[in-house]
C-alpha cells in the first residue's frame, strides 16, 4: 500500500512538473499561436469570439478604453472592466465610445498567453462611420416605415439618412448619391430615425439606405455607411410607437439619482408622454392607448427624451414607456414596449457620489443627455459612485436640494462641482456661490461626509450664445477666479480648472465642450482622469 501510494505521489510530481514546464517554457509554441479574433452581433448586442488553444485554460478579457493623452505620464490606454470565462467567447460591453479588448489566457500557474495588442471594437471605424445596428433580411422583412437603427459616432451632433433605389454608384463618401438617390434628411438628432418608404414602394422589394454623422455645422464626420438592403413587405405592421433607445448602453447601466428616459421617435410626431411605474403595467394595457392604473409620474415633452424632476432614490424596481400623441393628448399609436430599471438598496452607506448640476448629470455635443453614459465623467472614475447630478442647477438649488438628495446615500466622500450655471447668470456674484458652496460644505462635515471640491471650469460665452441663444454674464471670469480661489483653500479639493482653457487661457476649449459649457466626450474622460490622479483625497 505504502508503494502504491509512493507511486502515485512520485506521478502526480512528475504530472505537475511536466504541467508547470509546459507553461513556463512554452515548448508547446503557445505565445505564438493567434487568437484569430471574431465579432457578431445581434441587436445591439455584441460578443467577442476567439479560437481555443489546444491547452487547457480559462480567459481573462480585459475591455480597455484609451485615455485622452493630456496629463503627463498617464498610461495610453485603462482597463474599464475584466471578465473570466472557461469559454472561448463572451458579450462584450456596449458604449457610445471605441473600446478595446485584450484576452489572456491562462493554465495552473499563470499566463501562458497574453495578447500584446488589443483588438479594436468594430463598431467604431477609421475613418467614422455609422454602423447600423438593425437589419431587415427576407427573411426578416421591414414593413413600409421601419425603424433604421445605428451606433453613435462620437462628436457626431446630427446625422444625414440617405434613401436609395439602389447601391451608389460609390460607396462611402461624403456627397449623397446622383443616380439612386429618393430621399435625405439631415433633421435626426439620435441614433436612430424611421423611415417612411410608402412612396417609393407598393409591392415586396429591396431599397437600400445608409447614414453619416454630421457636426454642429452639418459638416460630415467621417463618411456615409456602406448602403444597406432593406427588404419591405408592405403588408408588414407598421411600428406605432416609439422605440426606446438603451443601445449603446451596457447591461449594468444604472440611472442616476434624477432619471433621464430616452426613445427613437416616431416619423412626424411632435410630442410625446412618458410615464413612470413601480410594477409593470396590468397585462391589459400592455401596448394600449391610456395610462396605467400603476402609474406614478408623467410628464409630455417635444423631445426624444424627458427628464424626470423627481429623484429616485428608494430601492427596488421602476418600469416607463413613451407614447406619441397629439396636441390635445391624445394617443397617436399606442404604448411603447416597457423598459426597466433597479435602484440599489443603500442601508449601508456608499463609498462616493458625485454631485452638482448638468455637468454631473451628464450629456453633451448638444444632442446628448446623462441617459448617454459616454457623456457623464463618472463613467470613466476608477472608484464606484452614484450620481447625484441635476440638470438645471444653480449654486443654490444645489445647496437646497443637499439633505434630500445626499444624506439618503449617505456617501462617505462626496465630489461637488455646481455653479457654473452662477457663473453666466447676471446678477449673481462669487460670494452668493461661495456662501451656497460653504453651506455644502457644513452640511457634509455635519453628516460625516468628506466634501471634496472641484474647480469650476472656464466657459465660452460665444459657443453658449450659438448654441442656446442665451447670453452670458460679462464678469463671469472674475467670478471664477474669485470662487476657484476659495475652492483651493479647501481641505480636500481638486483644481480641474487649469486644463480646460483654449490656448489663449481665456475661454473653454471649443475641443472639450462644443456649446462652450457642457464637456464632451473627451472633457468628460479628461475630468474623471484628473480625479482618478487625486483619488488620494477620498477616504
Amino acid at each position: 500500500m505504502k508503494k502504491f501510494i509512493f507511486f502515485v505521489l512520485i506521478i502526480a510530481l512528475f504530472t505537475i512538473i511536466c504541467i508547470f514546464m509546459t507553461e513556463k517554457t512554452d515548448v508547446l509554441g503557445l505565445h505564438a499561436m493567434p487568437f484569430n479574433y471574431s465579432f457578431s452581433e445581434q441587436s445591439g448586442k455584441q460578443t467577442l469570439s476567439w479560437e481555443r488553444l489546444p491547452y487547457p485554460c480559462f480567459y481573462r478579457v480585459d475591455t480597455l478604453e484609451k485615455t485622452t493623452g493630456r496629463i503627463n505620464g498617464e498610461a495610453e490606454m485603462r482597463v474599464v472592466a475584466s471578465h473570466y470565462t472557461f469559454s472561448n467567447h463572451c458579450e462584450i460591453m456596449s458604449a457610445g465610445i471605441p473600446l478595446f479588448y485584450r484576452v489572456t489566457a491562462y493554465g495552473i500557474f499563470g499566463s501562458v498567453k497574453a495578447e500584446d495588442n488589443p483588438v479594436a471594437n468594430p463598431d467604431f471605424p477609421d475613418p467614422p462611420r455609422p454602423v447600423p445596428i438593425l437589419s431587415y433580411t427576407e427573411g426578416n422583412p421591414a414593413s413600409l416605415m421601419p425603424f433604421l437603427v445605428w451606433h453613435n459616432v462620437p462628436k457626431a451632433v446630427c446625422y444625414e439618412v440617405e434613401l436609395l433605389k439602389d447601391k451608389p454608384e460609390n460607396e462611402g463618401g461624403t456627397e449623397l448619391s446622383s443616380k439612386q438617390h429618393l430621399f435625405s434628411t439631415q433633421s435626426v438628432f439620435t441614433n436612430g430615425w424611421q423611415a417612411d418608404f410608402r412612396k417609393f414602394l407598393k409591392s415586396p422589394g429591396v431599397l437600400y439606405w445608409r447614414v453619416r454623422a454630421l457636426d454642429f455645422h452639418h459638416k460630415p464626420i467621417g463618411t456615409f455607411c456602406d448602403a444597406q438592403p432593406i427588404y419591405i413587405d408592405p403588408s408588414a405592421p407598421m411600428p406605432k410607437s416609439p422605440l426606446p433607445n438603451d443601445y449603446d448602453r451596457p447591461s449594468d447601466f444604472k440611472q442616476p439619482l434624477y432619471p433621464v428616459y430616452q426613445w427613437i421617435p416616431l416619423n412626424n410626431a411632435l410630442r410625446y408622454e412618458v410615464e413612470l411605474m413601480t410594477v409593470p403595467p396590468d397585462a391589459d394595457e400592455e401596448h394600449g392607448t391610456v395610462p396605467s392604473r400603476n402609474r406614478v409620474w408623467g410628464r409630455t415633452v417635444t423631445a426624444f427624451c424627458a427628464y424626470d424632476e423627481y429623484p429616485r432614490p428608494y430601492a427596488g424596481d421602476y418600469y416607463w414607456r413613451v407614447r406619441a400623441v397629439d396636441k390635445h393628448g391624445y394617443t397617436i399609436g399606442t404604448w411603447s414596449d416597457v423598459r426597466h430599471f433597479s435602484v440599489a438598496p443603500h442601508s449601508e452607506r456608499v463609498y462616493a457620489a458625485v454631485f452638482g448640476d448638468s455637468i454631473t448629470h451628464g450629456g453633451g455635443s448638444l444632442s446628448y443627455s446623462p441617459a448617454n453614459i459616454e457623456y457623464c465623467y463618472n463613467t470613466y472614475l476608477d472608484f464606484p459612485t452614484v450620481n447625484l447630478g441635476r440638470s438645471g442647477d444653480t449654486s443654490h438649488t444645489s445647496m437646497l436640494r443637499f439633505k434630500e438628495d445626499v444624506l439618503p446615500f449617505h456617501p462617505q466622500n462626496l465630489l461637488i462641482l455646481t455653479g457654473s450655471n452662477s457663473l453666466r447668470a447676471p446678477g449673481v456674484s462669487a460670494e452668493s456661490i461661495i456662501s451656497d458652496l460653504d453651506a455644502i460644505r457644513r452640511d457634509c462635515e455635519e453628516n460625516d461626509i468628506r466634501p471634496i471640491f472641484i474647480t469650476l471650469m472656464p466657459i465660452n460665452p460665444a459657443h453658449i450664445r450659438s448654441a442656446f441663444a442665451t447670453p452670458t454674464d460679462p464678469g463671469w471670469r472674475t467670478k471664477m477666479d474669485k470662487v476657484n480661489a476659495w475652492i483651493n483653500q479647501q481641505p480636500y479639493h481638486i483644481d480641474i480648472a487649469p486644463f480646460f482653457f483654449d490656448r489663449d487661457d481665456k475661454v473653454m476649449d471649443p475641443e472639450l465642450a462644443l456649446d462652450g459649457l457642457h464637456p464632451d466626450i473627451e472633457g468628460k474622460k479628461l475630468m474623471a482622469e484628473i480625479i482618478n490622479m487625486n483619488q488620494g483625497l477620498l477616504r
